[in-house]
Parts: C-alpha cells; sequence; structure tokens
C-alpha cells in the first residue's frame, strides 16, 4: 500500500534520518511537512529540499505562535517562497483560553484572512487548525474564496462537518481515531472522497496512560487502519482513496 503522511512538524522531530527511513519502510511515499512560525517554515524548506520528491513543504503559522510584532516578517516570508509550498498551514484558529490569553480572537481572525488571502491569490490548498473555532475557521475559509482546504484532525461538530464535506473540503484522520471520540464520529460522517490520513507528529497520543507514544510519520499506518475499522472498508480501499485524494489536492507527482 502507498500512503501519504498529509500532516507532519518534521521540524519537531529527533532523528530524521531513521525517522524517514522508517517511514519508507512503512509504505510511505510522501510526507507533507507543514510550518508554525518562521523558524520552523524555514526548517521545512530545507527537509523538502534535502529529501526531494518524499518531503514537501507547506509554509503556516499556527495560532499558538501568532504575536502581533512578527506579523510583517512572517507573512512576508510566506508570499516570498509560496511557490516552493505545495500548501499553506497550519493556519487557524483556536478558542482555548490559554491561547487566547496570548492571540486573541481578533488577532487570530486578522492573521488566518491575511494568510488565506494569500492561498486563495496562488490557488495553494490550506491546512486548517480550528479547535473550538470549528464555524469560524470555516467561514473564513469559505470567505476568502478557498476552493482547497483541509480540516485537521477534526473533532468539532457535526453541522459544521457537514458544511466542509458540501463546501469540496477535506478531513484528515490521524492516531487519535483509536480513542479519541468526537474524532471518531467524524470519521465515520465523512466519505472516503473527503479523507485524508496524517500523524500531526511528533504529538504524543493517549497522553498520561500505559498505551501513550509519541508518533511520526509511520504511525499514519495506525490512522489508516483505524479509518478502516470505522469505515467497515479494507486498509487496502481506505489507503487508494486517501493517496489518491493527497495527490490531487497537494499535486505531488
Amino acid at each position: 500500500m502507498k500512503l501519504i503522511d498529509t500532516h507532519a512538524h518534521l521540524d519537531e522531530v529527533e532523528g530524521i534520518k531513521r525517522v524517514l527511513a522508517e517511514a519508507r519502510e512503512a509504505g510511505l511515499v510522501a510526507i507533507v511537512a507543514v510550518g508554525s512560525d518562521l523558524e520552523s517554515n524555514r526548517k521545512v524548506l530545507q527537509l523538502s529540499t534535502l529529501y526531494e520528491n518524499f518531503v514537501y513543504p507547506a509554509l503556516g503559522w499556527h495560532p499558538w505562535f501568532i504575536k502581533e510584532a512578527d506579523i510583517d516578517g512572517n507573512l512576508e516570508f510566506i508570499q516570498s517562497h509560496i511557490d516552493k509550498a505545495v500548501a499553506i498551514g497550519e493556519i487557524g484558529l483556536d478558542y482555548h483560553k490559554r491561547v487566547r490569553a496570548v492571540a486573541d480572537k481578533d488577532l487570530q481572525k486578522r492573521v488566518l484572512g491575511e494568510i488565506l488571502s494569500l492561498a486563495k491569490a496562488r490557488d495553494k490548498p490550506a491546512l486548517i487548525h480550528s479547535r473550538y473555532a470549528w464555524r469560524d475557521a470555516f467561514d473564513a475559509v469559505v470567505a476568502a474564496g478557498l476552493g482547497k482546504a483541509v480540516f485537521h484532525w477534526y473533532t468539532g461538530t457535526s453541522s459544521v462537518l457537514r458544511d466542509i464535506v458540501a463546501q469540496g473540503y477535506y478531513i484528515s484522520v490521524t492516531p487519535a481515531v483509536e480513542y479519541h471520540e468526537e474524532h471518531r464520529r467524524a470519521v465515520k460522517e465523512i466519505p472516503l472522497e473527503r479523507m485524508l490520513l496524517e500523524t500531526d507528529c511528533p504529538v504524543v497520543y493517549q497522553r498520561g496512560s500505559e498505551n501513550e507514544f509519541t508518533s511520526s510519520p509511520a504511525d499514519v499506518m495506525r490512522s489508516l487502519r483505524g479509518a478502516a475499522a470505522l469505515k467497515g472498508a479494507s486498509e487496502e480501499e481506505i489507503a487508494e482513496a486517501t493517496t489518491e485524494n493527497a495527490i490531487k489536492l497537494f499535486g505531488i507527482a
């Protein structure tokens, strides 16, 4: 089976050479490496050069790291390097109180709107973080006129999920599909033609439990198995559909 991890923070991964070798052994044919801020954007571009035709860069600014003083520098970097990227992300909104204490809703929305306008201008898909902000994040993407977007690790309401699917956007499945009820519900509800696989590595899953593990791109197999079990489909069917979706969305050869 050929698999694609559509959302990985490779700039945060230790032992990158070993990790990518393990990913290839697990059947991965591509990884989309997402940026979170100026420094990580630089790193994912470097990794995409070192591992050409396997690691593909996405440039973003995660809502966790937004600061008013950094707006010009981050936007200028994304704009000047956007043609090297297969997507814009990770970007979005996060309404958790700890995040809002650093970047309030208005600031997050302003930055998201600016970056979405860059994605629209260059016809790049956007990789959207939307924790506790599912409706606002969806509305922002639609208002920007984007034809292509992924709502990654979705745990929101079914009403917004239906709108995401109706708009032709995608949902990505993480290893949390093994245990996270809201994520499992979303995976059950989305059609295969709107599904992608990801790991969000090196996220720690099932934190604090005896099953805790630090993820790597090879764990996209866990996303695959979980999705197959919930959808009542074979792993081969899920792999074929999600890889085809990713190739089409990101323009991966």
